[in-house]
């Protein structure tokens, strides 16, 4: 063990967290700031949650902690609540013994049950990053260290506890979370850490939906999703989390999902809102595509063929991430918004604006042209029309080329005389 005085940042640290530990370790109880929040705050980084690592039993926490609730079913831990403000406690965890392990782990290695306590020095080498297991003792002002994670951050790089296959196997999430620090951090991944990820990729396939999706928004949404698409195919974890994607690849596919997560990073880093269903519209629109086109080679009308493409191809994405239906809703209507962007005549134009969908699908047409998709300019016409006055609006309108329609023909009633198509 390593003892290291803090050069942390106080104005940075969680006043609430710090109130969390003190009222533990008041109560003769073993209590930590742990994990990414050293991590970060030594990084000069400010953190964007604290958590707490404590010899207490979840029962004892919540017992010390009127404001608090017990969550997780494979790890339980519990939320301390201030407010909008939520620390995480979490017990000290031990391994698992030969009867636990039979009852608890999965065939393929993984854990399925993780509430088994244990001291201190369990609990550090439970964790998986070395530069993660860095313990911050407040009353003493020191961080503990005792697998070199402080080495590990000076080196900017990123090691696993243990054998990596085996520890990738209990958890296979924690790839994602090594190519999530590498993209974020801008960290190197340790040779013997990036060794299996390769190979261990279809293990998240075991992973539940829900818990993957969000692992994609960690990666995605959080101002560093262009590196973390870079980092996913350098280690081909990207066609594990999007096999359609994978499917229907192509050069002009890659700049549009490169051009939204760029575009998502750079709205994070000027404090503008962003969705997940704008990103997944991206990474599922070619897909979506393909399979509209299956369906009208079927025999499906455009627009039938475009609505069951959508619910295929969600559906069917929702085998290995799930979208919650609020993010699926707008994805389908950014995609459906595309082909009535192409009316440019008449009073529609001008009703298209009041849709609540429409700046969304108006941005997604800007990256499709900057990818390099053929749309007769019509994202410079929308950029116009939108900055224009309504009266010239209603000019603009008026000039737009109409589509030719096909002229239908009479069909006749078997006496011979004509009638109108019904």
């Amino acid at each position: 063990m390593e003892y290291f005085e803090a050069e942390l940042n106080r104005n940075q640290t969680s006043v609430n967290a710090l109130k969390v530990v003190k009222r533990l370790t008041s109560q003769g109880h073993e209590a930590y700031l742990v994990g990414g929040c050293v991590r970060d705050l030594l990084l000069r980084k400010s953190p964007k949650d604290f958590d707490v690592a404590t010899s207490a039993r979840p029962q004892e926490v919540r017992e010390l902690f009127r404001n608090s609730r017990s969550i997780g079913r494979r790890f339980k831990i519990v939320h301390v609540r201030f407010g909008r403000d939520i620390v995480e406690v979490a017990t000290f965890r031990a391994p698992h013994d030969e009867f636990e392990t039979e009852v608890n782990i999965a065939d393929t290695g993984m854990i399925l049950s993780d509430n088994i306590y244990g001291s201190f020095d369990e609990d550090v080498n439970r964790r998986d990053f070395t530069m993660n297991a860095l313990y911050y003792d407040a009353d003493a002002n020191i961080i503990e260290d005792s697998v070199n994670g402080m080495a590990d951050i000076e080196q900017k790089q990123i090691r696993l506890i243990g054998e990596p296959e085996s520890r990738y196997r209990e958890d296979p999430v924690r790839m994602l979370r090594a190519v999530r620090f590498k993209a974020k951090l801008n960290f190197e991944i340790e040779p013997g850490t990036a060794a299996p990820l390769r190979e261990l990729g279809y293990l998240l396939k075991d992973i539940p939906p829900a818990r993957l999706f969000e692992e994609v928004l960690k990666l995605f949404m959080f101002g560093h999703g262009e590196a973390s698409l870079r980092a996913l195919q350098e280690y081909d974890l990207f066609d594990c989390l999007f096999p359609d994607s994978k499917h229907a690849a192509s050069d002009r596919m890659e700049q549009l999902i490169r051009l939204a997560l760029a575009s998502t990073d750079r709205r994070i880093a000027e404090d503008k809102p962003v969705t997940p269903a704008f990103i997944y519209a991206a990474l599922l629109w070619y897909p979506f595509l393909d399979e509209t086109l299956r369906l009208k080679e079927e025999g499906y009308s455009n627009f039938d063929a475009s609505h069951e493409a959508a619910g295929n191809v969600i559906a069917k994405q929702q085998l290995s991430t799930s979208i919650p239906r609020r993010f699926s809703g707008s994805m389908r209507d950014i995609w459906h918004l595309q082909s009535r962007l192409t009316v440019k005549f008449g009073k529609k134009p001008e009703i298209l604006l009041e849709h609540k969908r429409f700046r969304a699908a108006y941005d997604f047409l800007l990256l499709r042209e900057e990818s390099g998709e053929e749309l007769d300019d019509l994202g410079a016409w929308w950029t116009e029309f939108q900055e224009n006055a309504p009266s010239k609006r209603a000019e603009m309108s008026r000039d737009a080329p109409r589509p030719k329609r096909k002229r239908r023909r009479k069909r006749r009633s078997r006496n011979g005389n004509k009638r109108t198509p019904q």
